[in-house]
């Protein structure tokens, strides 16, 4: 939950919204929640105005339904949309790595190293941070690239991806031997990049995205 620091930094739609959003991304507003507008203002001590300001974002996000009246849902997670957002990033993730490993900067080498230091194996219990460590890492290698429109719909494929991350996450409990092999494939990308090997940045991100939880999400939702 926001801090009173960071809710007074904020106006009253932009503090609905990041709550909103928090509890939809980590599933306390579990996909395809009635969510009452009017009980939700009370909670979060707005008024209905910013709060619906705030539903119409998250709505144009794909992450809220609205409907005609005052209540809204959380969107459901749907088998097509979890293969669509898995095919287009089996396309751009490779590509983006590709560019990196033939643009990257020293700045560009520093952000990546940090993002991977802050890595850990994910699971059912992972909360935000850990998620977020995550979207860190490969947006570095994605910023690497320096191409701002494919940075951009990388970033929002993965806002639209992160709930079904959370779905494959919660399936079941990786092994070991997964938790080891993700590690390793991070490492394999990262150092491809870091290198300067285009081809074989690109090849480590293909098995990446392969093996992902994205992938895992379209096999439980029915997807193939």
């Amino acid at each position: 939950m926001a801090t009173p620091m960071f809710r007074a930094a904020l106006t009253k739609a932009e503090y609905a919204y990041s709550e909103v959003r928090e509890r939809i991304m980590s599933g306390e507003l579990p996909h395809g929640a009635t969510i009452s507008q009017e009980a939700l203002a009370a909670e979060l001590n707005v008024s209905t105005t910013p709060l619906r300001e705030a539903m119409r974002r998250l709505s144009s996000e794909g992450l809220v339904v609205l409907d005609a009246h005052r209540d809204a849902r959380v969107a459901p997670l749907t088998a097509d949309e979890a293969r669509s957002l898995f095919e287009v990033r089996q396309q751009l993730d490779p590509l983006a790595v590709r560019l990196a490993a033939g643009r990257r900067d020293s700045a560009d080498m520093a952000r990546i190293r940090d993002a991977a230091a802050s890595l850990e194996p994910l699971d059912a219990g992972s909360g935000l941070i850990a998620l977020e460590a995550h979207r860190a890492f490969h947006a570095a290698l994605y910023r690497a690239s320096h191409n701002d429109l494919l940075i951009g719909l990388l970033d929002g494929l993965w806002d639209k991806a992160d709930r079904y991350r959370r779905a494959a996450l919660e399936s079941r409990d990786d092994s070991p031997d997964d938790r080891a092999r993700v590690r390793a494939e991070h490492q394999a990308m990262m150092a491809a990049v870091l290198d300067g090997d285009p081809e074989e940045a690109e090849e480590q991100m293909r098995r990446h995205v392969a093996n992902s939880l994205g992938r895992r999400a379209v096999a439980i939702l029915g997807g193939n």
